[in-house]
């Protein structure tokens, strides 16, 4: 395992044991896409994130939310340190994203279905004053049961957005069950064709594979379906519907940091 992203897994362990909060699966779904993002592809420069000129990422699936704090600590947004104060009492990390919390916090997020219209946004600003920063936007696959998702891929799509990205995290299920049993989304490839992208599929844990794709050149907006595991990198969290909401207790807590350190 890629010591970075076995790090960025034992910090939200960590934080989700802490703070005894929902969502670990989510979370650990979408490691290895938020390593590729941060240490492969953003154009971005760290601590002084916010003072440079820069891509932008937006956590659509803002539940994952730990995730994402635990990639910008380990790449040096802010200290390791502040992970303890997520998602308690008195603390400045919220369960759901919060652009004033940290540095690298591009949007407010948390009811699912907006991501992708204020990446659209963005996107045809930064077209406007003719700048060449990209926009990515991370969604969840049961994220995309929602219209406004669509919405924002048909007005993309007929602009022809070269310098907006999407990545599905297609892990299979969302919150009360299978996702292709809520709303059957087997054809999800051919749905974001018939809207006009650009459509990669690959496996959501190779970072090579991911670079690859979010690298390839295009001609209008891009999206990528990326195949991943719920829970992945414990192996009793493995596609496991309950860990939309379990958070471990002492046990689950310390088998998981065994199987992580014995992957190392």
């Amino acid at each position: 395992m890629n010591m970075y992203v076995r790090n960025i897994r034992k910090s939200i362990l960590d934080m989700m044991y802490r703070s005894k909060s929902s969502h670990i699966g989510s979370c650990f779904s979408i490691v290895e896409i938020l390593y590729t993002l941060y240490f492969k592809v953003l154009n971005i420069q760290g601590s002084t994130y916010k003072l440079e000129a820069k891509d932008k990422f937006i956590l659509s699936k803002a539940h994952g939310s730990a995730a994402l704090y635990a990639t910008l600590a380990e790449r040096g947004f802010f200290s390791k340190e502040r992970l303890r104060e997520y998602y308690v009492d008195g603390g400045s990390l919220p369960g759901h994203l919060d652009m004033l919390s940290v540095p690298g916090v591009e949007v407010s997020a948390g009811s699912l279905g907006h991501g992708l219209s204020i990446g659209t946004g963005i996107a045809i600003a930064k077209k406007q004053e003719c700048k060449s920063e990209h926009v990515y936007v991370l969604l969840g696959d049961g994220e995309c049961n929602e219209g406004s998702v669509w919405e924002a891929a048909m007005l993309a799509a007929h602009l022809q957005l070269t310098n907006l990205t999407a990545i599905v995290d297609y892990n299979k299920f969302q919150g009360f069950g299978k996702t292709n049993e809520v709303i059957n989304q087997r054809n999800l490839n051919e749905r974001w064709l018939a809207f006009g992208w650009e459509v990669i599929e690959v496996d959501g844990h190779n970072i090579e594979k991911l670079e690859e794709a979010l690298k390839a050149v295009q001609k209008g907006p891009k999206v990528l379906i990326a195949h991943t595991i719920k829970g992945k990198g414990v192996s009793f969290m493995e596609n496991k519907l309950e860990w939309h909401y379990k958070s471990p207790n002492d046990q689950e807590y310390l088998l998981a940091l065994k199987e992580m350190e014995d992957m190392l």
